[in-house]
């Protein structure tokens, strides 16, 4: 359906459908001297050469000889385009009016510039955060297996300060090596280390990330009472009692 524009004193009026048109008619607010004009025509027209085109029905020109004529109509100011003036006849030739940009025209170019902008934004936060929460769950798989170890600690204590020796492998009561597998280890094994401690060896069981394989000691002094942690992971990694 084509769009319609109207001159409306020295303005243009529209875009409007035709219905939008004819009603403006209907109403008087628009007479059939008025120029209008659409997309495909040469030139402004006055609203009585498109009535076939619009279907616009109009009353009979020639009027009962009881009703007086009409007062001539108040003259109108011209249309003023860039150029010069016009006179409102219908051979006038007006510039065809500027169309504004569509909805799907406007809605394009938001998307686009919310591309551009957005996108962009995204993808450093990405960048930011991906490895920032990948750091994270690795440091929580490690205090997890950390935690699980804390029964052992309990066990290899009791036997250092009761026996006043580190217990070994072949001291009962202590869980076999393989016992850890669902808390993130894959081998846990208890003994006395090189400086006397007595304590625990366990490594760490997370595939494919750079801390599988990592090992993690709890050494128990007997002379001081006291524990302390290290592992080979990276300190970020590690619980901070841990840090070397």
């Amino acid at each position: 359906m084509s769009e319609w524009f109207h001159a409306q004193g020295n303005r243009q009026q529209g875009p409007l459908p035709a219905e939008q048109l004819i009603e403006l008619f209907r109403s008087n607010e628009i007479t059939l001297d008025t120029l209008v004009w659409r997309d495909g025509l040469p030139q402004w027209q006055p609203l009585r050469s498109v009535v076939d085109e619009l279907g616009l029905i109009v009353p009979a020109m020639d009027a009962p000889a009881t009703v007086p004529p009409a007062p001539p109509a108040a003259p109108q100011p011209p249309i003023l385009p860039p150029e010069a003036p016009y006179s409102a006849t219908a051979s006038t030739a007006l510039p065809p009016p500027r169309k504004g940009l569509s909805g799907c025209a406007l809605t394009a170019i938001i998307g686009g510039v919310a591309l551009v902008v957005v996108v962009p934004i995204l993808a450093i936060l990405a960048a930011i955060a991906l490895p920032a929460y990948n750091d994270y769950t690795l440091k929580a798989k490690v205090s997890a297996a950390i935690t699980a170890l804390q029964p052992v600690k309990d066990q290899v204590q009791r036997f250092a300060d009761n026996e006043g020796r580190c217990p070994g492998a072949n001291d009962a009561g202590f869980p076999a090596a393989g016992d850890f597998a669902a808390q993130g280890l894959s081998a846990v094994h208890i003994g006395r280390f090189n400086n006397g401690h007595c304590g625990i060896e366990a490594t760490l069981s997370v595939p494919g990330k750079t801390i599988d394989g990592d090992l993690l000691w709890q050494e128990y002094d007997r002379d001081s009472g006291r524990w302390e942690c290290s592992g080979e992971s990276d300190n970020k990694y590690l619980p901070t009692q841990c840090h070397g």
